[in-house]
């Protein structure tokens, strides 16, 4: 099954983030390696889409809400801790 928002094709997680919000994911994480000049030209520029577009912050919580909402049933069905069993907390032992 094919995924296509806004006439693009979504085909990772990426993608439907990217597409959601309209802009690449590292203009805000970043990339490793970037220099300090790299760093500095992509904070402007999110400086600048933030300037032109006061309501983005709202709109990237509500997009990750939604997600996480619709995908809740899921996540929680996977066990979050080991199989491995459970250890009692250690006691202080009186000398």
């Amino acid at each position: 099954m094919r995924t296509y928002i806004g006439g693009h094709q979504a085909v990772s997680d990426t993608d439907f983030v990217e597409l959601a919000l309209g802009t690449p994911v590292e203009l805000w994480l970043g990339v490793e390696g970037e220099s300090e000049e790299e760093r500095a030209a992509r904070l402007d520029a999110a400086r600048d889409i933030l300037a032109d577009n006061p309501g983005f912050p709202d709109d990237a919580i509500r997009v990750a809400s939604e997600a996480i909402e619709a995908y809740a049933p899921e996540l929680l069905a996977v066990p979050l801790a080991s199989s491995a069993p459970r250890r009692s907390p250690r006691r202080a032992v009186a000398a």
